[in-house]
């Protein structure tokens, strides 16, 4: 079944392969991103350019997720050209590098309001259409950081870790409208994205220069982390797209609640198995356990 999908931080990336993937299965896509008309005009023009070659239902919407009323007139342009918005891929994000203590509160806070508090603005944009049709699918674009906690991406790690626990308590909530979730996880990726290439440093240099006999370690860890991909490993971020498309070709009550992508071999499966047994068995000794379960919607 043919869905309208909005993907945020479609510009590069994995939002970016995804709108690709998911039109191309015959979805409706509309890719957002930041200032279409200046800085991303030209990922904008690519993207349009490309479902014209192809024939896609493609298309590009202004969505800039730290504003409010970016996010309400991006979900009002797709439910009004499109009669209806089925899912969300909360995909937009940023990274940093550093030494914790070396970013400001400032830094940390403009972080959380990309990486986590960016998805509660799409949320409220979207939730009261979706609750209203008892149906639609959110689909996080979350990170393994949250379970291996790598070195030197402080507040990155503390985002993903909060975008990650609000995707799961309001999963119980939306899941009695008939609202699915799914979490997908992606290991790192050192081609493909620009998220290595456009990370923000501390901001702090007096504090990072405290810290620099950890300087070659901060300056080989894209090195590093490429050299846990195990050797002829195609390590590339269109898996996650290709997974994406996969989950939302399921049927509705057939889609995983969380998936892994990661060519690292980290283990990451493991620990969300005896995280999810141990919710389980927290949320039903507390009385909730139909929270735990989404409502048959209007299907």
């Amino acid at each position: 079944m043919s869905n309208v999908i909005l993907i945020t931080g479609a510009a590069t990336g994995i939002g970016n392969l995804a709108a690709r993937s998911l039109a191309a299965a015959g979805h409706t896509v509309y890719a957002s991103m930041r200032d279409v008309a200046g800085r991303n005009a030209g990922h904008a023009e690519d993207l349009l350019g490309h479902a014209l070659r192809e024939g896609l239902d493609l298309r590009v919407v202004e969505l800039d997720v730290t504003s409010d009323p970016s996010a309400e007139a991006a979900v009002r342009t797709v439910i009004g050209e499109a009669g209806r918005l089925d899912t969300v891929v909360h995909n937009a994000g940023h990274l940093n590098v550093g030494y914790v203590e070396a970013f400001t509160p400032e830094d940390v806070q403009h972080l959380f309001d990309i990486n986590a508090i960016g998805i509660q603005r799409v949320n409220r944009a979207v939730l009261p259409h979706m609750r209203e049709r008892r149906s639609g699918t959110l689909l996080y674009v979350g990170s393994t950081t949250s379970v291996v906690v790598p070195p030197f991406l402080g507040p990155y790690v503390a985002s993903k870790f909060a975008a990650d626990a609000l995707a799961q308590v309001t999963a119980y909530e939306v899941g009695q409208f008939g609202i699915e979730t799914t979490i997908v996880m992606p290991g790192p990726f050192t081609q493909g994205t620009d998220h290595f290439r456009n990370a923000s440093r501390a901001t702090d240099q007096e504090r990072s220069r405290a810290y620099a006999h950890l300087d070659p370690m901060v300056a080989r860890n894209e090195e590093a982390t490429a050299a846990l991909f195990t050797p002829g490993v195609d390590a590339h971020p269109r898996a996650v797209a290709e997974e994406i498309t996969r989950i939302l070709a399921l049927p509705r009550g057939a889609r995983p609640f969380r998936t892994v992508v990661d060519f690292t071999e980290a283990g990451v499966e493991e620990v969300n198995e005896l995280a999810r047994r141990a919710q389980e068995r927290f949320i039903t000794r507390m009385g909730f356990g139909e929270l735990l379960r989404v409502r048959g919607g209007r299907d």
